[in-house]
């Protein structure tokens, strides 16, 4: 019995081991994709579906990141919003509803996928389960939130030939949002006027 306890006990170290290094691989494939571009600019296309794969919205803008923290997400109309951080404070304007929502950026923020390309990869270890699956010039990414305080169940990023391509989140309740990024420009110039905000005139501002 003793030996059969052992031989368990060692199976399982073993697994412990391996999977250790497969997240040590991915960890340091992942950071190194990212790293790689200080400033990214792309047209994106979102859809989002329920769990029963029935289409809910379907959505496309212009993103813009600078490393560390800046990113500007602009939703085309006519369901158009601006989202707007500069690293320490997140604007959210609908201009439909003349209305801006200011938000602290805290530690549940730096889980969106906006700031998960923007922010400190150093960090993502820290907050994830990371597992990868690699494939020719493609390559999978699987997040999983340590904390349960976070907005989304999984999410997987891709990269083909090692430029980010589409994002797939999923939640709680098993809504789905896939984002494809489109015309990625890596570590061009990006005024950092773009990643301030001004609030316009008569609007109402919602204080978080």
């Amino acid at each position: 019995m003793r030996l059969i306890r052992m031989l368990l006990l060692s199976v399982l170290s073993v697994s412990s081991v391996l999977a250790q290094a497969d997240e040590d691989v991915a960890v340091q494939r992942l950071t190194g994709l990212l790293n790689q571009a200080q400033t990214i600019s792309a047209r994106f296309s979102q859809l989002t579906l329920d769990g029963t794969g029935t289409q809910l919205q379907e959505t496309a803008g212009q993103l813009v990141l600078k490393r560390p923290g800046l990113f500007r997400w602009h939703t085309d109309a006519p369901m158009e919003q601006l989202l707007v951080s500069n690293g320490e404070k997140v604007w959210l304007y609908d201009p439909d509803l003349e209305q801006v929502t200011i938000q602290t950026l805290d530690q549940r923020l730096t889980h969106t996928p906006a700031l998960l390309l923007s922010g400190d990869v150093s960090q993502i270890r820290e907050n994830f389960a990371i597992t990868h699956n690699e494939g020719g010039s493609v390559v999978d990414f699987i997040l999983k939130p340590k904390s349960k305080d976070s907005l989304f169940d999984s999410l997987r990023l891709s990269f083909r030939g090692n430029v980010l391509n589409d994002m797939q989140l999923v939640d709680s309740i098993g809504q789905r949002t896939n984002i494809l990024f489109l015309n990625v420009q890596m570590n061009e110039a990006v005024d950092d006027g773009l990643f301030s905000f001004e609030i316009p005139p008569g609007a109402d501002v919602i204080q978080e």
